[in-house]
């Protein structure tokens, strides 16, 4: 790795601790040369402006919560096993420390940028990649009846987020692994008794 790249990447573990901590509004340029021993010259040489940083910060961890398994309908298998698998994914993102951190970082600034939040919301991460297409040839094996597939992928993953997610970004509840079980266990459950083929 170039020297460069190294400052580039020093710039940015920087920002994103600083900006996880104190907030965007609350960091500025001038700290952040400081603490990540650089110079404020390099820092503007690599990001222009706050808001230039701030976007790569972001970019960058969507792009991890991007990655991971994509499970497509296996009609050998039953679709409540299947199902379990894909939320207990979901649930083991949402309660990641890199979830909860790039939600946080995010937050205050969705209120400022109406367009962030467009974009986070349209970011293909976790299971958004591919619960539509799962769901449709579930539904097209028979295993499932779902009339409005992206209306059922919306209720399976805003019910995981509700209990694994929201409590633990508020600072009101941290889910242990049980109650993330029975989160993941239950969501199935009630997602099944409203979809299953009969």
């Amino acid at each position: 790795m170039k020297l460069s790249d190294k400052k580039r990447l020093q710039i940015l573990d920087t920002a994103e601790d600083l900006f996880h901590r104190q907030g965007v509004e609350h960091t500025s340029m001038d700290q952040l040369a400081i603490e990540a021993n650089v110079s404020k010259r390099t820092v503007y040489n690599h990001f222009a402006t706050k808001e230039v940083l701030f976007k790569a910060i972001t970019d960058r961890m969507i792009t991890r919560l991007t990655e991971g398994r994509s499970l497509q309908f296996d009609p050998s298998q039953t679709v409540a096993e299947q199902l379990q698998k894909i939320a207990e994914d979901e649930v083991a993102m949402l309660s990641s420390d890199t979830f909860l951190r790039m939600a946080r970082i995010a937050m205050l600034q969705m209120l400022k940028e109406p367009e962030l939040a467009q974009t986070m919301n349209n970011s293909p991460m976790g299971c958004k990649r591919y619960l539509e297409a799962f769901l449709t040839d579930a539904t097209s094996a028979g295993a499932l009846k779902v009339d409005d597939v992206e209306f059922a992928s919306h209720q399976f993953i805003y019910h995981l987020k509700a209990f694994a997610f929201y409590p633990a970004l508020f600072g009101l509840h941290q889910p242990s692994a049980d109650e993330l079980k029975k989160i993941v266990s239950e969501s199935v459950k009630m997602f099944l008794a409203r979809y299953q083929a009969k």
